[in-house]
């Protein structure tokens, strides 16, 4: 395979694959397998090579062309359903989830395998379809994964999706999301809670093809120790998409000098009649709410992790589902108090 992505790369200057594994480990690495636990009216199929042919980026490129077939999740027309996929070997893998018109869908991954992986997903949300998607990265310091999403949204279809990652030697997840239809909407959330030397990044492509679509992305990182965290958020408003409605907010919590969080938030407009808006911001904890909590006799760790959870709190509030969102935030404390121990 061609040179790994690196550094030199405008897209990876803050995710250097080439230098976290060797590229004839990602030329031999095996073909990903997920455990799948399905309820409701999703019916579950192997996926044929010829399909899945999204727009990915290039690595999500490399698994399609390593991984052969794949899973294929189908929800019908006006049906309902809950997809549960945990990533059971590392490797290679493809995966097409399609959710019919009126249709719903809530889609649950979790990641805790070590080693190796590369994986491509494409989704498609036909016309008023509803798809909830909660993804959780653990922490491991020895494994590097990269997923890559392809997701199309046609008109009417909302598509909420949140990212939880705990870092990893280097973790990568990159978004390709088309607004295909007036109407269609995406909303975006995410935390990344970070210490030793975990990497994580999330890279998103959001592009309004049509008009009165709305578009959401709101990122919280914390990084201490020598981790690093990354958002890279490009949104694209095509001729003619009028109406379209975008907001970016990126914000970062830096704990030490050896920490480093890079945030980048762009637009690219090229329709008149639109309302976008992008922001970004680092800090560290504020001093004033600290001493307010020391003062009322809270320890300074506890205290620490009162404010933290407080800055990720609007982000893991995006989480729609109350059980799902509640065991996200024991994943979520239970870094912070390592963070603040």
């Amino acid at each position: 395979m061609s040179a790994l992505p690196n550094r030199r790369v405008e897209d990876w200057k803050y995710t250097d694959l080439r230098n976290a594994i060797e590229g004839e480990a990602v030329a031999s690495a095996p073909v990903a397998r997920w455990s799948v636990t399905l309820s409701g009216t999703v019916e579950q199929n192997e996926l044929p090579e010829i399909m899945a042919r999204g727009t990915h980026g290039e690595m999500g490129t490399v698994a399609a062309a390593h991984a052969k077939s794949g899973i294929f999740l189908h929800v019908g027309k006006g049906e309902q359903g809950t997809v549960h996929l945990e990533l059971s070997n590392a490797g290679h893998g493809r995966a097409l989830i399609v959710v019919e018109e009126g249709a719903s869908l809530t889609l649950r991954e979790t990641m805790s395998v070590g080693d190796f992986s590369n994986i491509a997903i494409e989704i498609v949300a036909g016309p008023n379809a509803q798809l909830h998607h909660i993804r959780e990265a653990n922490a491991d310091g020895e494994s590097v994964r990269v997923s890559d999403y392809s997701i199309r949204i046609a008109q009417g279809a909302t598509y909420r999706a949140h990212f939880a990652d705990f870092g990893a030697k280097l973790s990568r997840t990159e978004l390709h999301i088309a607004l295909e239809g007036e109407g269609a909407e995406v909303h975006l959330s995410g935390v990344s809670v970070l210490g030793d030397g975990g990497h994580a990044d999330v890279t998103t492509r959001v592009t309004h093809s049509a008009g009165n679509a709305q578009s959401t992305q709101l990122f919280k990182l914390i990084a201490g120790g020598k981790s690093r965290g990354v958002y890279q958020g490009k949104v694209s408003v095509a001729e003619g998409a009028n109406g379209s409605d975008s907001r970016q907010t990126a914000k970062g919590l830096l704990l030490g000098e050896r920490a480093e969080i890079d945030l980048k938030p762009e637009l690219e407009i090229l329709a008149d009649d639109v309302k976008c808006a992008h922001g970004a911001a680092i800090g560290d904890l504020d001093p004033e709410s600290l001493f307010y909590l020391r003062s009322r006799g809270v320890a300074e760790p506890e205290a620490r992790a009162l404010l933290m959870r407080a800055f990720l709190e609007d982000a893991v509030a995006e989480i729609t589902d109350e059980d799902i969102r509640a065991e996200v935030w024991s994943h979520v404390e239970a870094a912070l108090a390592e963070l603040t121990a």
